[in-house]
């Protein structure tokens, strides 16, 4: 009788480890480039190009800031061939004040991001990534709540659900 307990808690133990080996501490070094993601994708659900450009801004200035030699070497490795082609996303966000390039750009933007995301944690909450088939891009969002930044108040909840990133 004990065989057979014991061995019950071994197969619930070996069953419990790889649930618990998705629990990855969270980037403090990269975390913030979420939030300034988040602020990017606001500006343009809101149709605002204006803040959108400070927040793609303010993403460049954040991203120069990081420390690569402070940073667990997962994340390193994970971020390192992403950060130039986020800065240039970004960047480009923040050179122009059309709306409709700045969502061009952001398609990319977030496709790059999503990476990033997939690969290191971000946030110790879920990061959706959400599809719009209109213009086939993706987006990553704190909420399941569909706000599209594609378009805007003109197809606010156009959408999906398409992954959730723990």
């Amino acid at each position: 009788m004990k065989k057979i307990l014991l061995t019950g808690i071994a197969l619930v133990a070996a069953f419990l480890q790889p649930g618990m080996a998705q629990d990855r501490p969270v980037s403090k070094q990269l975390s913030p480039l979420l939030t300034e993601y988040y602020n990017i994708k606001d500006a343009l659900i809101g149709s605002n190009a204006g803040t959108a450009s400070a927040e793609a801004a303010a993403f460049v200035k954040t991203a120069a800031a990081i420390d690569m030699n402070s940073m667990p070497a997962a994340a390193h490795d994970a971020y390192m061939p992403l950060s130039a082609k986020l800065a240039a996303d970004a960047q480009a966000i923040a050179d122009t004040k059309d709306i409709s390039k700045q969502r061009a750009y952001f398609k990319t933007f977030s496709d790059n991001f999503y990476q990033l995301a997939k690969a290191v944690s971000l946030s110790a909450q879920p990061v959706y990534q959400e599809y719009c088939p209109m213009k086939k891009a993706y987006w990553l969002s704190s909420s399941n709540a569909i706000k599209n930044p594609y378009f805007g108040s003109q197809m606010l909840t156009c959408g999906k659900v398409s992954d959730t990133i723990q």
